[in-house]
């Protein structure tokens, strides 16, 4: 904006200030990328949620590289996205006995 010429009333926000103003711009952020018009503007919200991403990091003191070996250490156990699996519901168990619990 000020590359623009236009006058900025800013202030530097505390910590949990900052930490709020992070939660808000990322759900805006990913209201804005599913009104997305088309793949351009897509990828302009998705990198800029990674830029909040890394910066809610910092925020809260996490280092990037335990953050992406959490990231990699959940995908080994929960699984990733790649498959376009959803999970519809748990399936209900059979007994010993066969019968459905």
């Amino acid at each position: 904006m000020r590359a623009q010429g236009k006058e900025l009333d800013v202030r530097v926000l505390d910590d949990a200030e900052f930490k709020e103003a992070l939660r808000r711009k990322i759900i805006e952020e990913i209201s804005e990328l599913k009104d997305a018009k088309d793949g351009a503007e897509a990828m302009d919200k998705i990198a800029y949620l990674h830029e909040i991403a890394d910066a809610m990091g910092e925020a809260y003191g996490f280092p990037r590289k335990e953050i992406l070996e959490l990231k990699d250490k959940t995908r080994a156990e929960r699984g990733g996205f790649e498959k376009r699996l959803f999970l519809e519901g748990l399936a209900r168990s059979a007994t010993a006995d066969g019968e459905k619990k």
